[in-house]
């Protein structure tokens, strides 16, 4: 397994490939990013972001959403996978923030993850994002990475791979390196034709040692 040393040598590399890693979902307050984090579920950011402005501009408050006809609110993103499921949660959502949270988005995960179509990565999203908790969301980009690395067994869950990335980095650093990991992912250790022959991180990674050391 990746040690910490080694584990931080790596993440300074990649610090350097990716210096201003982000959240690339757009939002103007905190339940539109809790919106926006639920119907990225198995959809990319970039395929939320075209139908946020419209959703927003239909409901531009949260009452709005609450109270709105669901089968509008399914039109307005149907583009997005599972849009009839997440029609419904999101609605749900913005009734139950109303009503239980006094229209505020909580900032704890049991709170969170209490909404439909929350879990635990959407809330640690949302608690760095919007609450600067540190966080680190485990999504198809970090457990790809984290399991090439060999900093979580191959057959981790997402629980574990969390657990290990917590104890190996800093709580300080937990947050801009979650960004940093994704964009590694989404940019270049592709789910499909990775780029390892110009991998900056070749020699720390077993599956580059797994892909080429034999040939």
């Amino acid at each position: 397994m990746l040690g910490r040393e080694r584990l931080k040598k790596v993440l300074a590399i990649i610090a350097e490939m990716f210096p201003d890693a982000k959240g690339e979902l757009e939002y103007q307050t905190p339940f539109q990013l809790l919106v926006a984090v639920i119907l990225s579920a198995q959809a990319t950011d970039k395929s939320v972001n075209k139908v946020t402005p419209k959703l927003w501009t239909k409901f531009p408050a949260i009452a709005d959403l609450a109270y709105a006809d669901l089968s509008e609110v399914e039109d307005t993103i149907r583009n997005i996978g599972l849009y009839k499921n997440k029609a419904k949660n999101i609605k749900k959502t913005a009734q139950i923030i109303l009503e239980q949270f006094d229209g505020q988005v909580p900032k704890t995960h049991k709170e969170l993850e209490s909404l439909p179509g929350v879990g635990r990565k959407t809330a640690n999203v949302v608690l760095a994002e919007i609450y600067k908790i540190p966080a680190i969301a485990v999504d198809t980009h970090v457990s790809r990475i984290s399991k090439r690395l060999n900093i979580s067994k191959p057959d981790a869950s997402v629980e574990e791979i969390e657990a290990d990335l917590m104890k190996k980095i800093p709580k300080k650093d937990w947050i801009v390196t979650h960004h940093r990991l994704i964009f590694f992912g989404r940019y270049h250790c592709l789910a499909k034709n990775p780029k390892c022959e110009a991998c900056p991180v070749q020699t720390y990674c077993k599956y580059y040692k797994d892909t080429y050391g034999k040939k």
